[in-house]
C-alpha cells in the first residue's frame, strides 16, 4: 500500500521506516530540510536501537523516501499524521498548532476514499474537531494512537501489543478500519488485538495509559519517601506488593522518577483538558503525581549533599547518565540532567557521561563538563551518582574497578539499579532512593 507520514520527528521517522520494512511504499514529509536531508541519506537524526538499519534498508529498497514537499502525499491510500503536541509555554495544555497546520496543508492533496490517520497524542475532542475538514475532501479521519517506548520503538511499531482505531460511525468507519487492518496486516495476522472504537475513546486510550503509568511510578516513589523516614526498604516493598497479580512488579522501581517528551507533558495536558471539560476534579490526583515526580529529583541531589557531609561546594561529582532513560539520546525533561544542574548550582564541579546523549545535553547545558569515556569521567570523583540505568553502569561497572579510579568512594543510586551489597563489600558508601 502507498502511505504518507506527515511529521518525521521521533514518532514519524520510526513509523515511516517501520511501515517500509513490512513492505509498504512510504513517503515521509517534514518542514525541516536538515532532518529530511539526514533521513534521505539513510541516517537516523536521533538514537533509537534498530532504526538505523531499517531506515537504510528502506532507502536502499526504494520503499522509503523523504521530502519537504507536501504534494508528495498525493495518491497515498493512508496519510499518517505524527507531528508534535508540546506543552504550551504559558500553561499545561497541549499546543495543537502543528497538528492543525499539518492537516490544513494536507487537505489539498486528499482524494475520495483516502484515510487520514492521526497518531499524535492529542486532547480528547481533537479528532471530532478535525473530522469535518477531512470529510469535506471525501477522505475519512481515523485516530490511531501510538504506544511507543523509547528504546524499543522499532519493535513496538512492527510488533505492537495492541492496535487502536478510532473511527466515525457507520459504513465509512467500517471501511476505514478495514484499510488499517490491511496496513498492519502482519500484526493482525498473528492475532494482535485490534480495537475499533470512536474518536474520543481512541484519544483517551493513549493519555489514560500514560496517566496510569505515571501514577504507578509516582506511587512507589511516594512509598520511597515514607521508607526514608521509617527505615523501610522500598525495593523489598515493591517486590512484595508486586507479587499481587492485581498490581504487578513492572514500573514499581523507585528512583528519581520519569521524564522525557511524553509522560510529563501528557499528564499535564490531560489535567488541562479535564479542567476545560468541567471535570478537573476527576484527574486532580495527576497534579500530585507530577509533584511527587519532581520531588524525587530534589531528593537525589539532597542525598549527594548529605553523603558528602552537608556540602558539595567545589566537590567533583560524576553523574552517570544524561538521557531520561537508557537506549535513548532524548534529554527532554530528563531527571538525570535536572539533578546534574541542581548539583552544579550548589557549587559542585559536575562531570557527565552517557553512551548516547552527550551531544544533546551539551547543547542545552554547556555549563557542565562532559566526558565520553566512563572511566575517565570517574577519575578523581568525590562522589558518583547513577541517574540513567544504562547497562554500562548497572551491570558492567565493577565496584572494585570504579573504586580504583575515584577519590571518594561514595555512590548515590538514583535508580536503585545497583547491587548494594556488592558496592558496600567493595568499601563504598552506598545510598539508595528509599533504601536504608
Amino acid at each position: 500500500m502507498r502511505l504518507s507520514v506527515i511529521g518525521c520527528g521521533y514518532l514519524g521517522a520510526v513509523h515511516a521506516a517501520a511501515m517500509a520494512s513490512i513492505g509498504h511504499e512510504v513517503v515521509g514529509i517534514d518542514v525541516d530540510p536538515r532532518k529530511i536531508a539526514s533521513l534521505s541519506k539513510g541516517e537516523a537524526p536521533f538514537f533509537e536501537p534498530g532504526l538505523q538499519e531499517i531506515l537504510a534498508d528502506g532507502i536502499a529498497s526504494g520503499n522509503l523516501r523523504f521530502t519537504t514537499d507536501m504534494s508528495a502525499a498525493r495518491g497515498a491510500k493512508v496519510h499518517f499524521v505524527g507531528v508534535g503536541t508540546p506543552q504550551v509555554k504559558d500553561g499545561y495544555a497541549a499546543d495543537l498548532t502543528y497538528v492543525n497546520a499539518a492537516v490544513d496543508e494536507l487537505l489539498p492533496y486528499l482524494a475520495e476514499g483516502e484515510i487520514v490517520a492521526g497518531k499524535s497524542t492529542v486532547p480528547v475532542g481533537t479528532a471530532a474537531g478535525l473530522a469535518p475538514r477531512v470529510t469535506a475532501t471525501g477522505a475519512t479521519l481515523v485516530w490511531n494512537p501510538e504506544f511507543l517506548r523509547e528504546g524499543w520503538a522499532v519493535q513496538d511499531t512492527i510488533d505492537p501489543d495492541r492496535l487502536v482505531a478510532g473511527v466515525p460511525a457507520g459504513e465509512e468507519g467500517e471501511t476505514a478500519a478495514s484499510v488499517l487492518r490491511e496496513v498492519y496486516h502482519p500484526s493482525v495476522a498473528k492475532g494482535t488485538p485490534f480495537i475499533v472504537t470512536d474518536y474520543a475513546t481512541a484519544e483517551l486510550v493513549k493519555v489514560a495509559a500514560n496517566a496510569f503509568l505515571a501514577t504507578k511510578i509516582s506511587f512507589i516513589n511516594a512509598m520511597a519517601e515514607i521508607a526514608e523516614v521509617t527505615g523501610a526498604d522500598v525495593t523489598q516493598l515493591a517486590d512484595a506488593i508486586g507479587h499481587d497479580a492485581r498490581i504487578g512488579r513492572r514500573f514499581l522501581g523507585a528512583g528519581i522518577g520519569f521524564g522525557g517528551g511524553c509522560l510529563p507533558k501528557d499528564i499535564r495536558a490531560f489535567s488541562a483538558r479535564a479542567e476545560e471539560l468541567g471535570r478537573g476534579e476527576s484527574v486532580a490526583f495527576l497534579r500530585q503525581v507530577d509533584e511527587i515526580n519532581l520531588r524525587r529529583r530534589d531528593r537525589a541531589a539532597q542525598l549527594v549533599v548529605e553523603a558528602l557531609g552537608g556540602s558539595v561546594f567545589k566537590k567533583n561529582i560524576t553523574v552517570l547518565g544524561a538521557a531520561f532513560k537508557p537506549h535513548s539520546d532524548d534529554i527532554r525533561d530528563s531527571p538525570a540532567l535536572d539533578v546534574a544542574v541542581r548539583l552544579h548550582g550548589l557549587g559542585a564541579w559536575v562531570t557527565i557521561t552517557d553512551p548516547a546523549a552527550i551531544a544533546n545535553a551539551q547543547r542545552v547545558h554547556p555549563q557542565l563538563n562532559y566526558v565520553e569515556d566512563r572511566d575517565e569521567a570517574l577519575r578523581e570523583a568525590d562522589a558518583v551518582i547513577v541517574v540513567t540505568e544504562w547497562d554500562e553502569y548497572r551491570r558492567e561497572l565493577d565496584p572494585q574497578h570504579a573504586g580504583s579510579l575515584v577519590r571518594g568512594k561514595v555512590v548515590v543510586d538514583g535508580r536503585n539499579c545497583l547491587d548494594a551489597g556488592a558496592w558496600r563489600a567493595a568499601d563504598w558508601e552506598y545510598f539508595g532512593m528509599g533504601r536504608p
